[in-house]
């Protein structure tokens, strides 16, 4: 395996570097997140039992992304570093155990969905026919999510070598397969039967295993410096701690979305369907508009580790100034979409006349906390890099679930389910104020201060 002396993560301006890396990524993740809308749009013409019910599977597909994810971003930084100093053995070593964890999760959600499926829903509904659609959904994607496992796993190792571009290319296969075949699988077109939410799920899982194939074969075919290979494999203890290091705090972070998710649909639910139907909806839209922020933060990741392993911690402070004002770039037009346009945001989800009259004042409420968002989201990513992964599980924590739920149960105990959204005021402040004093820790504790880049 030969060293790249021109490489783009060592000698590329940092301005043109984040561009190059975070381009791809942003398109990448917003046609990822193109999965669950796409199945939403068209779910919702089935009817609102059926977009409730796939408002409740949801919280399950982020839990299976987020261990995915989790687990891949822990590889990801220690890849991106073992690269940049130029441990090519240790790479192939790394790379092996995280294919073998990546298998490892995907046995663990399929034997979850054979056996718990059932026993989740009961938990949030006790309407037939919302238990029966989410039953449904839920079955096919927990025990055909392979292609989630190894396509996540395989992208993480095309980004560690800042090949963002592949990476592009395997998510947009398998989003385009979705949306090709989610109309003709749910209502039945080209003389296939109708198969309702059952064809949604389907559609979800064939894209995911036609993203997860394409990233494999990109991977074996423009990416020499990572492989897998069995041959002299041995288990290593403190590769696995390295990993989820990093890697853990990642899950959990990415958990808490779900957890979250389940906890404010056991709240709303409590005052109608349409409100967990709303915040279904909320959540995905949120998510895809986010899409670009998780691209910028996924780029730093690699970006910050080879620097650090490359002794180049001029670069880390260079990519702090060009990602943050990006990132509030980004948060305040996203910030004017939701404010200037939220009764057309609900009606592609084909919304009724009770859920706009929640929904649009919600959206209003909740949209100018984005650059609070954006905030903790990118410096939590960037220290993931230097291997602290704790700064990003946190500053999630407080956003997403400590600050947030019990505020959203207060408030709309005591004025209404149409204040709980200012809790997302208090829960996204605290979080980028945490955020921000733990990444001027970070990087003093590092020794990356004032330096000035070459």
């Amino acid at each position: 395996m030969k060293d790249n002396k021109n490489n783009k993560m060592e000698t590329m301006p940092m301005p043109q570097l984040v561009l190059n890396m975070s381009l791809p990524l942003m398109i990448s993740l917003l046609v990822q997140s193109l999965y669950n809308i796409v199945d939403s749009i068209f779910v919702a013409r089935i009817g609102e039992e059926a977009l409730t019910a796939v408002s409740l599977a949801y919280p399950v597909q982020i839990l299976m992304i987020a261990v995915s994810v989790g687990t891949s971003v822990g590889i990801n930084a220690l890849l991106s570093r073992s690269v940049g100093a130029k441990q090519f053995e240790r790479t192939t070593n790394i790379a092996t155990t995280g294919m073998l964890l990546a298998l490892a999760g995907m046995a663990v959600f399929m034997l979850l969905g054979l056996t718990c499926t059932g026993w989740f829903v009961g938990m949030f509904t006790s309407d037939a026919v919302i238990g029966s659609y989410c039953r449904q959904y839920l079955w096919i994607c927990m025990l055909f999510c392979a292609g989630t496992f190894i396509g996540t796993m395989f992208q993480r190792f095309l980004q560690s070598v800042g090949n963002t571009f592949d990476s592009m290319v395997s998510l947009i296969i398998g989003a385009v397969t979705n949306l090709i075949l989610d109309p003709i699988l749910i209502f039945g077109l080209l003389g296939l039967p109708a198969m309702g939410i059952r064809g949604a799920a389907i559609a979800t899982v064939i894209g995911q295993w036609a993203s997860g194939t394409a990233a494999v074969l990109l991977n074996h075919f423009h990416n020499p410096m990572v492989n897998v290979s069995l041959k002299g494999f041995r288990f290593n203890g403190q590769v696995l701690g390295q990993i989820y290091t990093v890697g853990l705090p990642t899950i959990i972070t990415q958990a808490l979305g779900s957890i979250m998710v389940t906890a404010v649909n056991a709240i709303l639910i409590s005052y109608s369907s349409t409100a967990v139907a709303f915040f279904g909806v909320y959540y995905k839209l949120q998510n895809f508009l986010f899409m670009p922020m998780n691209g910028l933060g996924q780029a730093a990741i690699p970006i910050v580790g080879y620097s650090y392993g490359a002794d180049r911690k001029d670069r880390i402070l260079a990519l702090f100034k060009v990602v943050l004002p990006v990132s509030w770039v980004i948060s305040l037009v996203m910030t004017v979409i939701f404010w200037a346009f939220p009764s057309q945001l609900l009606s592609i989800f084909s919304a009724s006349e009770t859920m706009l009259a929640l929904g649009v004042p919600a959206l209003r409420i909740i949209s100018p906390t984005f650059a609070f968002a954006s905030t903790t989201m990118i410096l939590g990513y960037s220290l993931s890099g230097l291997g602290n992964g704790v700064v990003n599980m946190l500053g999630t924590a407080i956003r997403q679930f400590i600050l947030l739920v019990p505020g959203i149960w207060l408030f709309a105990r005591l004025f209404g389910v149409g204040y709980a959204w200012y809790a997302f005021w208090i829960a996204e402040v605290a979080a980028t104020a945490y955020a921000a004093i733990s990444t001027v820790v970070e990087l003093r504790r590092k020794g990356i201060t004032g330096a000035k880049e070459e």
